[in-house]
């Protein structure tokens, strides 16, 4: 079976390429020129597709939601459009922000999507393109993705714990850290069931047990690694930001296990491979 990924520098990209997944990067697909992507989607050989390519700045989509669209929603009605047309199903990752993160349920895949802000909104307006295109897919929400090699919470703890004797981190935001080398092997196996059972169509969430807030997910992160930084927690409220985040992120994710047999990775252990090959490990 040949996947290709759209996408190569983000942190589930890059963890597909390290599987032997062939990708795309922005200098051979550049998602702000929509002709361009669907120019290169009529021509690329694949049995299946991933698409791993998004606008990922949830602060700066406030003030570029135009350019967070066109990366998010426009060229992906146009990828989503020429799956479907050549039968070629496409597994598409999204995010928790496209809820509200009211209440303390883990969100089902069928709930009532009300996005905070315009990284929200630009992602299920993605979701849709991909749905109406009518063809073979899988939409694949996930949060709180952290690996090796990118811009994400664990590094910047690493980072700041390495500076700092103590950090304010926030309490109230609950959900499921997932590793990027965790989404990229729940994708794979997703591609390859789509192939065989394109049936199996629909949306699903995919995120790492047990959901932690963020103080408790840093906590873990010294812990893991060997420092001794003290965590305040704060609520969302002290460390204001130019976009609202849902303070439930929790996912229900038994759909995906029931219908593709992929269970719930636990964080922690991801946590250590990450802190391994960071060589900071305690």
């Amino acid at each position: 079976m040949k996947v290709l990924c759209f996408g190569r520098s983000g942190q589930v990209a890059t963890e597909l390429r390290a599987l032997d997944v062939e990708a795309l990067g922005r200098d051979q697909v550049d998602f702000a020129q929509t002709a361009e992507v669907w120019a290169t989607a009529e021509r690329a050989p694949a049995d299946v597709w991933i698409n791993a390519a998004a606008w990922t700045a949830v602060d700066a989509a406030e003030e570029h939601e135009a350019e967070a669209r066109q990366i998010n929603c426009v060229a992906v009605e146009a990828l989503a459009e020429v799956a479907a047309k050549r039968g070629i199903p496409l597994v598409h990752l999204s995010t928790d922000y496209v809820f509200d993160g009211s209440g303390e349920r883990p969100w089902r895949p069928e709930d009532r999507v009300d996005p905070l802000g315009a990284y929200g909104r630009t992602k299920l307006a993605g979701e849709n393109a991909v749905r109406e295109a009518g063809g073979t897919h899988a939409v694949l929400r996930t949060s709180w993705v952290f690996s090796a090699t990118g811009s994400n919470f664990v590094k910047s703890m690493l980072r700041l714990g390495a500076e700092r004797d103590s950090l304010r981190i926030v309490a109230d935001q609950v959900g499921g850290p997932t590793s990027a080398a965790s989404i990229a092997a729940a994708c794979l196996e997703v591609a390859r069931q789509l192939v065989d059972a394109p049936d199996k169509s629909g949306t699903y969430h995919f995120a790492g047990v047990p959901d932690v807030s963020w103080a408790g997910f840093a906590r873990e992160i010294f812990d893991a690694a060997g420092m001794d930084v003290a965590v305040e927690e704060i609520p969302t409220s002290g460390y204001p930001t130019p976009a609202a985040r849902p303070l439930n992120s929790r996912l229900d994710c038994s759909a995906t296990e029931r219908v593709f047999g992929i269970a719930r990775p636990d964080w922690r252990e991801d946590l250590r491979a990450v802190l391994a090959d960071l060589k900071v490990a305690a």
